[in-house]
Parts: C-alpha cells; sequence; structure tokens
C-alpha cells in the first residue's frame, strides 16, 4: 500500500522555512508559497487542505481533512497542540463586501479593498468541525470553539464559544496544561535515554 504522506526528503525539497521532526502531510494537500511556511514537530495535516500564505505552525498540531488556511501576507500562526477539525476554514485576508469595491482575485488590486489581520490560535486551541475564523482573530490559550460556529472577534482563554457569531457558552478545565507537562517531561526522559 501506497504512503498517502510526503516522505521527509519530499518536505525538505518543498522549500519550507523550517520543517521540524515527525511531521506527516498528506499528498492530498495544496501548499502555496512554501517558502513562506514554517512548521514544527509533531504536525499533521490531513487530506484535502489547502495552506496558502505566512503561516507558523508550531509544534503538536493536528489540522484535519479539509481545512483551508488562507494567510495572505497577514498571517496565520497555529501554537503548540492547538488544532482544526474537519472542513475549518481560516481567512486572515478578505474582500470588503460593502460594495465600494471589486472583489476576487482576477480584478487588479487597485480596484479591491482586500484586509489582511493575522489569526492567531494559541496553546491548546481547538476549533471545531466546519468553523469559520475571520482577519485579526486570537482564539486565547485552552480555549476551543464549537462545530460550525462563525469567529469574528476574539475568544477568551480556557472558554468554550460556540454559535453564528459564535459567544461564550462556558469555561473550560486548564487540565491541559498539566497534561502537556507530563507529555513533554516523558518525551524529555525518551529522549535522554
Amino acid at each position: 500500500m501506497e504512503n498517502s504522506f510526503y516522505s521527509y526528503s519530499e518536505l525538505e525539497s518543498m522549500g519550507f522555512i523550517s520543517i521540524g521532526k515527525d511531521v506527516s502531510i498528506s499528498k492530498k494537500t495544496s501548499i502555496y508559497y512554501p517558502h513562506s511556511i514554517s512548521i514544527g514537530n509533531h504536525v499533521r495535516i490531513d487530506d484535502y487542505c489547502i495552506l496558502s500564505g505566512n503561516i507558523i505552525l508550531h509544534d503538536y498540531i493536528h489540522i484535519a481533512a479539509g481545512c483551508y488556511l488562507f494567510a495572505g501576507n497577514a498571517g496565520i500562526e497555529m501554537c503548540d497542540f492547538s488544532g482544526l477539525s474537519s472542513g475549518c476554514v481560516l481567512y486572515a485576508i478578505s474582500d470588503s463586501y460593502k460594495g465600494d469595491s471589486l472583489t476576487n482575485p482576477t480584478v487588479p488590486d487597485k480596484y479591491r479593498n482586500v484586509t489582511g489581520k493575522k489569526i492567531i490560535i494559541e496553546k491548546h486551541g481547538l476549533i471545531g468541525t466546519k468553523s469559520t475564523l475571520l482577519p485579526g482573530v486570537k482564539i486565547g490559550v485552552g480555549s476551543a470553539v464549537g462545530a460550525m460556529s462563525l469567529v469574528v472577534g476574539n475568544v477568551k482563554p480556557f472558554s468554550i464559544y460556540f454559535g453564528i457569531p459564535a459567544k461564550k457558552i462556558s469555561e473550560r478545565s486548564n487540565h491541559i496544561i498539566d497534561l502537556e507537562s507530563v507529555l513533554r517531561n516523558e518525551s524529555d526522559n525518551l529522549s535522554s535515554s
């Protein structure tokens, strides 16, 4: 059976800014401008994803099937232990829909009004299936966004948000910080053995 993930040598040859160890990227993923993408350790990107623009993926990250990251020059950053469930879309750049300009990439820039603001998903941030994040959103440490949510503003740390637009519905346990510490200690002990 053929491996559906790129080999490490194939990943190295793509021209990423950096590529860590234990990285699995599906061969069915579309990667635009790899020279603008940095990938840490223990990262997995599943089938039918699109990565485009300035993207930083730290350690222990999973991007499930069918996720689209449109970063442009504004950028998208996913910190340690963050993840996207299937079908999520992150727009760090977007055309104006007010009617004061034309839209889409076939139109010359002088006729467009494109907004770009960095999206940041902090440590342990999780985004539920088919959710959308708009330019400038910051997902706080340890927060989770429920399925099919539209995130238009910042998400507070250790909170659960849900809805269109997403609103806080409850707190989220910070036990994940303890579990991270245990995992890192185990990894350090294995590395030093």
